[in-house]
């Protein structure tokens, strides 16, 4: 007789098998459950067979709190401050992705409906995987991993309206019926759910996270009971899992319930993905080979070329537009749900989800290696680009003067008290960027600009053959410093140079490179607070004060960002 705690024990011990594996090969750990799933399956042990419907139900547990954290993060604030870039990157790489999916796929002899919705899958990146890289990284801030992160944002909100159309097309030839009746059916509920978020939901809410486990457990019966009551109204439950995120995104308790329910999420959802890789069977792996691979080097190669031109498009350099292309080439835990769903409603019934399933595991492995070494791979194949692709031009004012005193490298970050302080002290200064939107700011605000990339050796040769007295760099990437070093103290050994490390790893070879001084943000602010703690009195009210003045210095710069000056 199988015990369903033996299976469940067995195949855990399977996952953690192969997830130490995965981690020693710096993969994610989707990965490891996928291929753990494979193992479990009937191609190797067989240790779900006996007990599948008690997986399946374990891996719906999963799909629901997966999109109720979709909902719960979606940020619409942070959206608005990227803008149109996120907006005509996001929906451009949906369209073009999908489209040119579609014709691979329907050309691969695959019906119309499977074409389609294999096409829709594969068409979404993983924001848990990007968004984990890029943080591990520490890219998370800079130009390209901001955008990025604008990108996935576009894609879930794209996800969202997928998930909500779907049950309407399981009805064939009444689609334009039912798919009318559907909009009735979500307004009226999406109604009711408004008027119990707008004067109830807050009330109760802030009663139940009085206590941590309290509001845990109400997060969970608000979560289970708003998708349990979309499935009901005949939207569907994964709708339903998603706008009940959606309900709790505003709230000021956000954060913690996401910080309590994601470790939940992430049990289920690796059985989720353990069920998934164990439905892979010799027969389909038979039929399922050479789709899943051309279908793999198409999002390996062709999804970075299709956000590459985008990029360029938008008038991003060569390197940023490279690295956010080549961030996205992989697929999403949501083209999974979205299969899965398809599957359940009778809308696809064939082997798509083993095409993904390959597809997931081939790009999910490459990706996490292309996005680890990107700045790497960019170096590698530069030569490329000044062969096949135009370079990119400096741009400034056309009252801008050839010559200036003090180049300032980058704006975002340290970059505007830098020049704040420059402008008011009438020194001549530059601001070299390669944001696009920091450019058209800097425009507005009247300041002297040029349009560039530090890693770019054209660039700084045009820039730094004229000798200036000091250049200041607020730029992250310690390599880029070490580049631009390089080639300043080829032109002069007398310029100043003050660089930029947010962490003391490569404090030693920047010295060596030439650097004259470097700044460490986390050093530099304990030394501040030292100085407050010796100098002020530990009351509140002293605080307030430098809470005031901190304030008004971040205003301008709020302002900036906001478009408003």
């Amino acid at each position: 007789m199988n015990s369903i705690f033996a299976d469940i024990s067995l195949v855990l011990g399977l996952v953690i098998g192969v997830a130490f594996l995965a981690r020693s090969l710096k993969q994610p750990l989707l990965v490891s459950y996928l291929v753990a799933g494979i193992l479990a399956g009937p191609l190797f042990f067989n240790l779900i067979n006996s007990n599948l419907d008690f997986f399946d139900v374990f891996a719906e547990f999963g799909v629901v709190l997966l999109l109720f954290l979709v909902g719960l993060s979606l940020n619409i604030n942070y959206l608005k401050k990227i803008g149109k870039v996120a907006v005509v990157t996001g929906v451009g790489q949906v369209v073009f992705t999908s489209t040119l999916g579609f014709l691979i796929i329907y050309a691969l002899g695959f019906s119309f409906w499977s074409s389609l919705f294999i096409a829709i899958s594969i068409t979404f990146s993983s924001t848990i995987i990007i968004t984990k890289l890029l943080s591990e990284k520490r890219d998370e801030r800079s130009v390209y991993g901001r955008y990025t992160i604008g990108l996935m944002l576009v894609q879930d909100i794209i996800a969202i309206a997928i998930m909500v159309l779907l049950p309407a097309l399981q009805f064939g030839d009444s689609l334009a019926i039912e798919l009318g009746l559907l909009i009735v059916k979500t307004l009226f509920f999406f109604s009711i759910l408004f008027l119990v978020t707008r004067f109830l939901l807050p009330k109760v809410l802030s009663r139940a996270a009085e206590s941590g486990e309290f509001l845990l457990i109400f997060t969970l019966a608000w979560c289970f009971a708003v998708a349990g009551a979309s499935e009901w109204a005949g939207i569907s439950l994964e709708v339903g899992a998603i706008v009940a995120g959606l309900t709790l995104a505003a709230s000021k308790y956000q954060t913690e319930i996401s910080s309590r329910v994601r470790p939940l999420r992430d049990f289920f959802i690796a059985l989720f993905f353990i069920i998934l890789g164990s439905e892979m069977r010799v027969e389909s792996i038979q039929s399922i080979w050479f789709p899943g691979l051309l279908i793999s080097l198409f999002i390996l190669i062709g999804n970075p070329l299709i956000l590459y031109f985008l990029y360029r498009r938008m008038r991003f350099t060569r390197r940023n537009s490279f690295l956010a292309g080549l961030t996205a080439a992989q697929v999403s835990e949501f083209g999974f749900v979205f299969l899965y769903v398809s599957r359940d409603t009778g809308i696809i019934d064939g082997n798509e989800l083993s095409i993904f399933t390959l597809v997931a595991l081939i790009t999910i492995s490459a990706s996490s290696y292309l996005i680890t070494y990107n700045y790497w791979i960019y170096k590698k194949i530069k030569p490329v680009f000044h062969i096949f692709f135009k370079r990119d031009k400096i741009k400034a004012p056309q009252e801008a003067k050839e010559h200036y005193d003090v180049l300032v490298f980058g704006y975002h970050r340290l970059g505007w008290k830098v020049c704040d302080a420059l402008k008011e002290m009438g020194v001549d200064f530059a601001v070299v960027d390669f944001d696009p939107v920091v450019i058209d700011r800097l425009k507005k605000r009247g300041l002297p600009y040029l349009f560039g990339d530090a890693s770019d050796v054209e660039f700084l040769d045009d820039i730094l053959s004229q000798q200036v007295k000091m250049v200041i760099s607020t730029l992250p990437n310690a390599e880029d410093q070490m580049v631009l070093l390089r080639h300043l103290r080829k032109f002069s050994k007398r310029t100043v140079f003050i660089g930029n490390l947010s962490h003391t790893r490569f404090l030693s070879e920047l010295y060596t490179y030439g650097a004259d001084y470097v700044m460490v943000p986390h050093l530099m602010g304990g030394s501040w607070i030292a100085e407050v703690l010796k100098r002020r009195k530990w009351t509140r009210a002293s605080f307030k004060e430098l809470t005031k003045d901190q304030k008004n210095e971040i205003k301008p710069l709020t302002e900036l960002l906001n478009g408003k000056r």
